[in-house]
């Protein structure tokens, strides 16, 4: 089949690099519009990388020789791609909200990974294996803006990728979970580049990042959420307090997890049996992007551990390990996933190869 030319915004960044680096032989889509600030614009991408190629691998030469387009000219876009990936990783998230709605009206969808929308009512967050069906809400997102064929979908914060899925898991076979303490072990380039200080990180960690606790407390609500009347309405019923921390790591975010249950409470066998036995739903399981196992289990004491566990499966999968029974709420475990790969550009590509399957994007 002939590729879907997709583009990628903010692309001169880690996270735009890192898409570029990932959709390099995708099988439906091909980068063939990058944009980024007006001092980048006009450039070969090459040229506009000042601080180099930063996500390993080789700069593919195609994209490397590309005309970076100014993110404001939004008709230049439309006409060199369907759709496009928002990797912005400015503060102002006024002015992404701005840019993204934007191109939508301009007939391209858009799969953010700012944070700009993730509190938008009628804005999707996708994690594909737990709410696939949140995309059903683009129909009634785009009659409300007056948008044909564009729309917005995020993800959410990438810390939540390393212990939602587990969590979720255990709520799909009825089990109840009322209350969560997370705290958060979180890989220096989850900060971008140049990120964090060298003299604030090694030899130390950093016990704030700023907005990730409220973040971490609020987004699940949404992703456990349903839908009713064009607005997606929050999970009741869960609490969650958060920890935050920076470490000196490269990448790999590390939550440790305390579960408090409700009445019906899953014994340690019955936990493990679901997180080995979960998998996606098969139009999701299917997507070149979607990881074949989503929970692997460690049995290993010390496992998982950022360094040997983060590209587990395509660097897709969530790690999990160190189940045992709390003294205070009832279970606590250990839990990990790529920060950049499955919490950013990996994981806005899964968004979109499933609005692709369910017909959202044009081809």
């Amino acid at each position: 089949m002939q590729k879907i030319a997709v583009g990628v915004l903010g692309a001169t960044g880690m996270v735009g690099q890192q898409y570029i680096r990932l959709l390099e032989n995708h099988p439906w889509f091909e980068v063939a519009y990058v944009a980024a600030s007006p001092q980048s614009a006009g450039k070969q991408y090459k040229e506009a990388l000042k601080n180099g190629w930063l996500v390993g691998g080789e700069l593919p030469a195609r994209v490397g020789e590309l005309v970076v387009g100014d993110v404001s000219d939004v008709a230049a876009a439309a006409k060199k791609c369907a759709f496009v990936f928002s990797a912005f990783e400015m503060p102002e998230k006024d002015l992404i909200r701005q840019y993204e709605n934007e191109y939508a009206a301009a007939d391209m969808p858009v799969f953010s990974n700012a944070s700009a929308h993730r509190g938008t009512d009628n804005v999707p967050m996708i994690i594909a294996e737990i709410n696939p069906h949140h995309l059903d809400i683009i129909p009634e997102q785009q009659k409300q803006n007056g948008w044909k064929k564009g729309f917005i979908v995020v993800k959410p914060n990438c810390s939540l990728q390393s212990y939602l899925t587990p969590i979720f898991a255990l709520m799909k076979e009825g089990y109840e979970v009322e209350k969560l303490i997370i705290t958060t072990l979180q890989a220096i380039s989850g900060a971008g580049y140049p990120g964090v200080a060298s003299l604030d990180v090694v030899d130390n960690v950093v016990p704030y990042i700023d907005g990730e606790e409220e973040k971490t407390e609020n987004e699940p609500l949404k992703i456990l959420g349903e839908a009713k009347g064009g607005t997606f309405v929050p999970h009741r019923g869960l609490a969650i307090s958060a920890h935050c921390n920076r470490v000196p790591v490269t990448d790999g975010h590390l939550a440790c997890v305390n579960v408090a249950f409700g009445k019906k409470k899953p014994s340690r066998e019955e936990i493990l049996s679901i997180w080995q036995t979960f998998r996606a739903d098969p139009q999701t399981l299917d997507l070149p992007f979607a990881p074949k196992q989503p929970i692997i289990y460690r049995d290993e004491p010390n496992r998982p551990q950022p360094r040997k566990d983060r590209d587990a499966d395509k660097a897709m999968a969530v790690s999990v390990g160190r189940l045992r029974e709390d003294s205070v709420f009832d279970f606590k475990f250990a839990s990990l996933s790529h920060n950049t790969v499955r919490g950013a550009a990996g994981g806005g590509i899964l968004a979109a190869e499933l609005a692709y399957k369910k017909g959202y994007i044009a081809h």
